[in-house]
């Protein structure tokens, strides 16, 4: 199959009465799975409410192609048997109480952060757990409207019981397994977020640009200062492999715009808690000193509180 092919066309399925799949959360990287797998699969947006969805249904632009999505407001979404949740950590109580409308059979996680706990806290479906993907994509305003543009194809790996899932994805063309030790994947995810997101928020750059002068000594320190702390948690890599894996990602990306510089650049609440935040907390846990993460994450507060309590920023 070509692995572009579902962004060539509309879905080709009529709206079903239950969705086999649906992907809560409407923002670039919803939008990426949601438009390669409308090919292969039927497939319902959930957005954050009835304007959104309207907006969707008349079709935006998701690489290069058309996409108009089966979506849906929040206040209403449809029935599906598989949900994948791709909202901003700060809204996954919120992406929760939504999927307990929907009835899954399971809900997946593919957040940023460590969110599996809290979905789990407040969705009762019989499966639901976090996996991790590196695909990449961001979104633009243009003169013709919406854009989406991915940014370096990657991997998603997802946990036991999601076998129905994984084989949606390859069928849609994308890179996906079932990965058995799915926690340790998860902290070797959290150690590249930590590295790449907040660096490349505050200094507005693409993930590319992180490996050189002058940023890359600073990408380094954080993995090496991250490292024990997350070894400790169980991750499963040498500071060699650690260095090597931070690096290989923000390679394999290199024109992606991180999702917390895109944040940055729309004005809006990043995922610094949920990120770096995630990994303070372990270090305090564990009696690590992190004061180059700890700088990282005040840093980025200190641009959030410019946003939101300047003058301009409260509108």
């Amino acid at each position: 199959m070509n692995p572009n092919a579902a962004h060539m066309t509309s879905p080709a399925h009529a709206s079903p009465a239950r969705y086999p799949l649906a992907i809560i959360g409407a923002g670039a990287l919803g939008l990426h799975f949601a438009a390669r797998l409308a090919g292969a699969v039927p497939v319902a947006v959930v957005a954050r409410d009835a304007e959104r969805a309207a907006h969707l249904r008349a079709g935006v632009e998701v690489g290069g192609q058309p996409f108009r999505a089966d979506a849906f407001a929040a206040t209403r979404p449809p029935l599906a048997d598989w949900l994948i949740v791709l909202v901003k950590a700060g809204d996954t109580a919120a992406a929760a109480a939504i999927a307990e409308r929907m009835q899954p059979v399971g809900v997946l996680s593919l957040q940023n952060g460590l969110t599996g706990d809290l979905l789990r806290a407040h969705c009762r479906a019989a499966l639901v757990d976090q996996g991790i993907t590196t695909e990449g994509a961001y979104r633009e305003r243009t003169a013709a409207g919406e854009r989406v543009q991915p940014s370096g194809a990657g991997e998603t790996l997802l946990p036991p019981g999601f076998e129905a899932v994984a084989e949606m994805l390859v069928r849609a063309g994308l890179r996906a397994r079932v990965e058995p030790d799915i926690a340790r994947a998860r902290l070797a995810k959290l150690l590249v977020n930590v590295a790449i997101n907040p660096l490349a928020a505050i200094h507005r750059v693409p993930n590319g640009a992180l490996l050189e002068p002058p940023y890359r000594a600073a990408l380094d320190e954080l993995v090496r200062e991250a490292w024990p702390v997350l070894r400790t948690e169980g991750l499963a890599l040498d500071l060699d492999a650690a260095l090597a894996r931070v690096h290989a990602v923000a390679a394999a990306t290199a024109a992606n715009r991180a999702s917390m510089l895109q944040d940055v650049l729309a004005g809006r609440r990043t995922e610094i808690d949920a990120i770096t935040g995630a990994l303070l907390r372990m270090a305090e846990a564990g009696g690590f000193e992190v004061p180059a993460h700890r700088a990282m994450h005040a840093l980025v507060r200190r641009i959030e509180h410019a946003a939101f309590d300047s003058p301009e920023g409260r509108g």
